[in-house]
């Protein structure tokens, strides 16, 4: 299941997790975003106990797009430990999005 990151939600779902976590920024009027959202869910369901998905609306939470500098949309953030270890810019081929979760994972 995905997960709605917030400003105000950030920091438990994301920097206080004891898994890692991919962040999906994206915009409801974005097409590349609206390609995306099928394999971003598909990642969630696949990968629900071993990695969180999420998704952050950058027009309802302008601080986090703010704080990650997010100047394209879709972009994806990865997560370990609280920490942003990878990043991913556009609409990408689900198996690039999935190798970089398990990149992370590994």
């Amino acid at each position: 299941m995905e997960l709605k990151i917030t400003d105000s939600n950030f920091e438990a779902e994301v920097k206080e997790s004891s898994i890692p976590v991919l962040v999906d920024f994206y915009a409801d009027w974005c097409g590349p975003c609206k390609m995306m959202a099928p394999l971003v869910k598909e990642l969630a369901e696949s990968y629900s106990g071993k990695c969180k998905i999420g998704k952050c609306n950058t027009d309802e939470n302008p601080e986090l797009s703010g704080r990650f500098k997010i100047m394209s949309i879709p972009t994806f953030l990865f997560f370990k430990n609280g920490e942003l270890v990878e990043t991913a810019i556009g609409a990408i081929p689900k198996n690039e999005l999935e190798e970089k979760i398990k990149q992370v994972l590994a």
